[in-house]
């Protein structure tokens, strides 16, 4: 312990490491207030409280807007429209030629996506704005009967929604620009973390201290039993026949040098569990009672479509014939196997076979919450138990944490979490083989 809390004190011993954290908690505090702010016109007081609406749709993109969306905030739509034109646009990477093209073209393509994307996420956000209004604003008749007929206060609600959702990523941009960590991410992590602590206090309330302590006791091992998950890796061996590094000015013939090539046994993130409930969110909406997110039928759909959904993102996202072929380019191979498409067939298929558990996995923590339900959970603190609120809080923590580290150890500090294996605290190995 006494080794952490030193560890914790040398962040502020770096510099640009300080001004960078104090960026971020600043920007994340905007955010936070602005999570509050009621849309000119809204009847508060009509709206539900956080934690009211937990086991239906409205509570779970609450979560997820960090109660923007109950609030009737300006910020309640929040980066989900952004996450979604971000999917579009790696999905029509695949399949239009014109955006491939700008894939290829390195940075400055890079850009041009950037702002496709938003242009399609402003786009999403004048599509979802009038809906968020008339099904959620005016189902809570929180619309003062003077503004429900009123065009101009429709218009004008629209465009504070639009360009809220704007303004949430330019924030997010700005932490990952200016802060520490992916800025989109940790928006939504910190809306999800805000709503734990009312969660975890209605949940005393309705049980005993000792229910309580148990329920906590297992959300602490599956939270435990997701980050071994997702930093989780298969390890390839590779060879290389002979490599060339240079050291000061010098360079060292290697024969043979052993590495390794690391496959992530989660290889697709959340995004599986997002393409679900993004469709997910349509029968919900029309027929609730029957379809809930708690309910039999939803999760099991849901387990279903994330396996699916798994595979097809991991396709995406690792391409065997590629890999291989770098890999003979630089001379490597995997012993016992020949290098070109013998090679990508051994990617390929490894793949496949590990790409069953981790889908397994996500499957199983997507529905995790309506199982803690079944065991008496509240509804509101078993969304903490599985689902895309766990895995983002897990993932986005970890990463955080790495980009940390890597700013100690670069100013030759101890790693944050020394002692431990975050991914991303490369082994002599790994680097060997990048």
């Amino acid at each position: 312990m006494k080794k952490l809390i030193e560890n914790i004190s040398n962040i502020w011993k770096v510099e640009e490491l300080r001004k960078r954290l104090l960026i971020t908690f600043s920007l994340i505090l905007v955010f936070r207030i602005g999570s509050f702010i009621v849309l000119p016109g809204v009847d508060s007081s009509k709206l539900a409280t956080d934690g009211a609406e937990a086991g239906t749709i409205e509570g779970l993109l609450g979560l997820l807007s960090g109660g923007g969306f109950t609030n009737a905030s300006f910020l309640a739509l929040g980066i989900m429209p952004y996450i979604s034109a971000s999917i579009i646009m790696q999905l029509m990477g695949m399949a239009v030629p014109a955006v491939q093209k700008m894939q290829q073209e390195g940075e400055s393509g890079q850009k041009k996506i950037n702002n496709y994307t938003r242009i399609l996420t402003i786009i999403i956000c004048a599509v979802q704005a009038p809906g968020y209004l008339s099904l959620y604003v005016a189902g809570k008749n929180a619309i003062p009967e003077q503004f429900i007929d009123s065009p101009l206060w429709w218009t004008q609600s629209v465009l504070v929604l639009v360009a809220g959702a704007m303004f949430a990523v330019w924030l997010g941009e700005r932490i990952t620009d200016k802060g520490v960590g992916n800025g989109i991410s940790l928006l939504i992590t910190v809306g999800i973390i805000a709503r734990l602590p009312q969660s975890f206090v209605a949940e005393t309330a309705q049980h005993s201290f000792l229910i309580v302590i148990i329920e906590v006791i297992v959300f602490m091992l599956i939270v435990m039993v997701t980050v071994l998950v997702v930093q989780g890796v298969r390890k390839i061996p590779m060879n290389y026949a002979k490599r060339v590094a240079g050291a000061r000015g010098g360079a060292v013939d290697a024969q043979g040098a052993r590495s390794y090539l690391p496959i992530k046994v989660n290889a697709s993130g959340v995004m599986p569990i997002i393409f679900a409930q993004a469709i997910m969110t349509v029968p919900v909406m029309f027929i609730e009672k029957q379809f809930g997110i708690f309910g039999f039928w939803y999760n099991l759909v849901l387990f279903v479509l994330i396996i699916v959904f798994t595979y097809f993102y991991t396709a995406i996202m690792i391409n065997p014939k590629k890999m291989a072929d770098d890999m003979k380019r630089n001379g490597g191979f995997i012993p016992g196997v020949r290098p070109g498409d013998e090679t990508a067939n051994y990617i390929d298929n490894l793949v496949s076979k590990i790409t069953l558990p981790g889908s397994v996995f996500l499957a199983l923590i997507a529905i995790i919450p309506a199982i803690a339900v079944q065991f008496g959970v509240g509804d509101g603190f078993a969304l903490f138990f599985g689902g895309t609120s766990l895995l983002i809080m897990v993932g986005v923590v970890l990463d955080t944490l790495q980009q940390i580290e890597s700013y100690l150890l670069n100013r030759h500090y101890d790693g944050l979490m020394e002692g431990t294996k975050i991914r991303g605290r490369r082994t002599q190995g790994e680097m060997s083989g990048m």
